[in-house]
């Protein structure tokens, strides 16, 4: 349930989940009244190679393990092979995290293996599954370019390890101008970013006027993406329990907003 001690009434929250992920979180925030501004700093897009794609999922009793890194990667995957996955007697699907979950089962996928705490591959990697994993093969769904951390440590334990990329996450070209004048006349309030390359993509958008960010509340949804935004300059960072809309919006609320802080 939302902490409600605190509104968030006229305070502008730049949302930088990509389109249409950032529209729920948005919906929240200015439910609770404040101002959402959305602004995407990735953009997610198919690949190309479909006929690879679906050979590759064609082939999938080649495995023991079929695992999910995300949503995107359960959407791009079925929209890939006419929206469907074949049945199969291998390989047990596993999900990273909640929303990989309801993915999965959006489209009457079974998950075999979803970890009861925590929403990422390190929490994956501590079930009894995976830790048993030597002499198995798996297939990781994931989009280009993700981190070699799960397969890596799934090698490292005697398991053969695949990949299937399915989509690639781009940096959008688009006008900041909007954003940089609420930076520079101290209009914005907070800012949420819920991957380590959505805020790489925000700097990298914002160029030398970066650093206004640094003293805005940073709501995250992990230590390690905390770890990074304290390593860059950001000052005053706090981490969700889940990356859940509902989460992010209940640390927004337990901020102290006051009239300190500009209309």
């Amino acid at each position: 349930m939302l902490n409600r001690e605190f509104g968030l009434n006229g305070v502008r929250i730049l949302v930088t989940r990509p389109r249409p992920q950032a529209e729920g979180l948005c919906r929240l925030i200015e439910r609770q009244g404040g101002i959402a501004l959305n602004f995407p700093t990735l953009e997610i897009k198919p690949l190309a190679q479909t006929d690879e794609i679906k050979a590759k999922l064609q082939a999938l009793n080649d495995y023991h393990w079929l695992i999910f890194i995300s949503a995107n990667a359960v959407n791009f995957a079925l929209k890939a092979n006419n929206g469907k996955i074949e049945q199969f007697a291998e390989p047990r699907i596993a999900a990273v995290g909640g929303a990989t979950a309801k993915a999965l089962k959006d489209h009457d996928l079974s998950v075999d293996l979803l970890p009861d705490q925590g929403f990422n591959s390190e929490a994956l990697l501590q079930t009894s599954a995976m830790r048993a994993i030597a002499g198995q093969r798996c297939l990781i769904v994931r989009g280009r370019g993700g981190r070699e951390m799960l397969a890596d440590t799934l090698r490292q334990r005697g398991a053969s390890v695949d990949y299937l990329e399915v989509y690639q996450r781009t940096m959008p070209n688009r006008d900041i101008s909007e954003l940089l004048a609420l930076l520079q006349h101290n209009r914005l309030n907070a800012v949420t970013i819920t991957s380590g390359e959505a805020l790489q993509n925000l700097l990298a958008m914002l160029g030398d006027d970066a650093p206004l960010l640094f003293s805005l509340p940073l709501v995250v949804i992990s230590d390690r993406i905390e770890q990074m935004a304290r390593q860059i300059g950001f000052k005053r960072i706090l981490v969700t329990n889940s990356p859940a809309d509902t989460a992010i919006l209940q640390t927004l609320t337990t901020l102290p907003w006051g009239k300190q802080w500009p209309k």
